[in-house]
């Protein structure tokens, strides 16, 4: 008897719970509605930033999608479980922390220079530019320079039986190659004919001359001029020149041409 008055109470009560838990849940949909309507009549969309849409998506796995559904007003229930599921996504999401597979990209700088070296050098293969390449100091494969040679249309081992032509050799290396010699010409001074001398240094690679100034009989001291006017640090002929072709005059073997020009990194040839 006291057991089945005591569980008529407790199922009176959880109506009673029941019946204000459901009228204040149907409030606060109308509440819901109205703000709806409100936003609507604005042409407004809600909104929501990520931080909002994980408390909506938390509080919403605590029902069970009948219940979703009766009491969702705003968002559709897959919208919400959708939010839920990307919020688990997101635990476990290490793409911040991921590295890129498989080796590093190879520097362009490097790149360049293995290019640069192919087309000084067309007799040469891949492994003699890999070997030149890591002398300057630079990491890289064998594999990696005969790609680079291939991708760039180079032919990566050409054959070795067949010698540089001169043609080749010269177009590779004329930015760094200079040639000089000299010529007489004939001035009349004083009614009469002074035959004179004139040194010429020419840029192979564009042409370009320069002229010493013009003496009839030269000498060691007007060697040395000549030399020091060539390889001036601020506007000298040689100034980015390695070598500096000339013949078997006795005017070039004058004590300190030769030294001048190596001082300034101009190798005689």
């Amino acid at each position: 008897m006291k057991q089945r008055l005591w569980l008529s109470l407790i199922t009176c009560l959880a109506y009673c719970i029941d019946k204000e838990l459901y009228k204040a849940i149907d409030y606060l949909r109308e509440q819901v509605c109205v703000l709806i309507e409100h936003q609507e009549k604005l042409d407004k969309r809600i909104l929501l930033t990520n931080s909002q849409r994980m408390r909506v998506a938390a509080k919403a796995k605590r029902l069970s999608r009948k219940m979703l559904e009766q009491c969702t007003e705003l968002f559709t229930p897959g919208t919400i479980m959708r939010w839920y599921w990307r919020l688990i996504a997101e635990k476990y999401d290490g793409s911040r922390n991921r590295t890129y597979a498989g080796r590093p990209p190879i520097p362009q700088e490097v790149v360049d220079l293995v290019i640069r070296f192919k087309q000084e050098n067309p007799r040469w293969g891949y492994k003699k530019i890999r070997d030149q390449v890591v002398y300057l100091g630079y990491n890289i494969c064998r594999s990696s320079v005969k790609n680079i040679l291939m991708e760039n249309g180079y032919d990566p081992e050409p054959d070795l039986t067949v010698r540089s032509t001169w043609w080749e050799f010269i177009k590779s290396h004329w930015n760094v190659l200079s040639a000089c010699d000299f010529f007489t010409i004939e001035l009349l001074v004083g009614r009469k004919l002074v035959r004179c001398t004139v040194f010429f240094a020419m840029e192979l690679a564009t042409r370009k001359i320069f002229f010493a100034p013009i003496k009839p009989e030269p000498d060691g001291s007007y060697m040395l001029q000549v030399a020091r006017l060539l390889t001036d640090s601020e506007d000298g002929f040689l100034k980015g020149k390695h070598y500096l072709i000339h013949d078997r005059d006795s005017l070039y073997r004058t004590d300190g041409f030769h030294d001048i020009l190596r001082a300034s990194g101009v190798e005689p040839v």
